[in-house]
């Protein structure tokens, strides 16, 4: 062994002793905390974003009484009786439509025509359908009207306050605006909303061999794949993506760009995690700050590390595409939806047949991609460098450290990307 051979092995960090997924997963999570930063955005924007406060109504919804249909409104008291045999004959004394106000209070033996969703006249209390009227005469401003039904007091009627009364309290800190809690806001008449801010996660993709797409591949070079995985992931989870230059292999351009790196909520490396020479995310974790673990049992993905500068969490994630993608999913996702206060992902699943044995490793929980074909599923998973063990994917089958085979037909559950 030459001298220049014991120096390159003296720098390589040999992965001693890996730890559960679920281990992993419990360190991660005791090291990251919600934010508490907050913003407050218009809600033409405020979709999937997370309330940092409670909103509480400060007027009723609906504002008034309302027609809940097109039709009459009247006297529910004047309609008894009414059928189509006897009808009861009332005098229409105005018309009503969305956005006008009546100006006529209605007395004994008087309707008003009226469209859904306008306010009621005074003295109205309920409204008969048009479809259960006829009217008399052809003068608009003089129509007596036949009523073929009766009505109940409060029929078809949408009363103040039905929907929101003031003071209540319509969403809670912590909800996720989805589409119909933003109406719920709008309809108290809000612009904008108090939401907590979301994470920012510096991505560095490291090692002299990556390039950026668009360019022309040098000899020995390929494009960076991971920087735009991660980058949908981080977008997908609530959290905001910032690329940064690829570092090169060295110590100083590493710590030069970690630096630059931590004025962000979250640092995501690709690559510098596994036991080649050159490997230096390591070295900087550990001199800048600490290591809480490297290495997990898992397949693909094992040569992982995770620790924090300061207050920063640093997930070191493998370069192969198909390792760092998976730990992406199994890692990063948590990590990112509990920092940006949103509720644990919830994967959709099915369980079919396998259509094949899968052999896995025993001792490493693997996650094999597969694809769902005529109901059953079917291998995807080529190699951990293959982009496309991913991308020709459905989902995915976890199998345990404790098992080394899946036999055909056996029942597993296909978690979907």
């Amino acid at each position: 062994m030459t001298s220049q051979t014991t120096a390159n092995r003296s720098q390589m960090h040999l992965i001693r002793k890996t730890i559960p997924l679920e281990d992993a997963r419990a360190i991660i999570d005791k090291a990251v905390v919600p934010l508490t930063r907050t913003t407050r955005v218009e809600l033409s924007g405020a979709g999937g974003r997370v309330l940092a406060s409670t909103v509480t109504a400060t007027q009723d919804v609906p504002p008034f009484n309302r027609a809940a249909m097109d039709g009459y409104a009247v006297i529910a008291e004047d309609t008894f009786g009414a059928s189509r045999h006897e009808p009861r004959m009332l005098h229409r004394v105005e018309t009503v439509h969305t956005g006008n106000v009546p100006t006529v209070p209605l007395a004994a033996g008087q309707c008003t025509e009226i469209a859904t969703g306008a306010p009621m006249p005074d003295g109205a209390d309920a409204v008969v359908m048009v479809e259960e009227t006829e009217r008399v005469t052809g003068d608009r401003d003089l129509a007596e009207i036949r009523i073929l039904t009766p009505v109940y007091p409060k029929q078809h009627v949408g009363r103040r306050g039905a929907d929101i009364r003031t003071g209540d309290a319509v969403l809670e800190r912590g909800d996720v605006l989805t589409p119909s809690r933003i109406g719920a806001i709008a309809a108290l008449g809000l612009a904008d909303v108090e939401v907590f801010d979301k994470p920012t996660v510096a991505i560095l993709s490291t090692g002299n061999e990556i390039i950026d797409p668009g360019r022309s591949l040098g000899p020995g070079q390929i494009y960076d794949i991971n920087r735009y995985t991660l980058a949908s992931v981080i977008q997908e989870h609530g959290g905001v993506d910032v690329g940064y230059p690829t570092a090169g292999d060295s110590i100083d351009a590493l710590e030069a760009a970690v630096d630059a790196c931590l004025a962000h909520d979250v640092l995501v490396f690709s690559g510098g995690s596994s036991v080649g020479e050159r490997d230096l995310t390591l070295d900087v974790l550990e001199r800048s700050g600490e290591v809480l673990f490297h290495g997990i049992a898992v397949k693909p993905g094992k040569p992982t590390v995770f620790g924090r500068i300061g207050t920063t969490p640093m997930l070191g994630m493998p370069g192969y595409p198909t390792s760092c993608l998976s730990n992406a999913y199994m890692l990063l996702v948590p990590l990112l939806r509990k920092m940006a206060n949103l509720p644990p992902h919830r994967v959709v699943a099915v369980s079919v047949p396998a259509a094949q044995r899968f052999v896995s490793t025993t001792g490493r929980h693997q996650f094999y991609t597969v694809r769902v074909i005529d109901g059953t599923a079917v291998a995807a998973f080529k190699a951990s460098g293959d982009i496309t063990s991913m991308s020709r994917a459905d989902g995915y089958i976890e199998i345990p450290a404790q098992t080394d085979i899946v036999e055909k037909g056996e029942m597993v559950e296909v978690k979907f990307f």
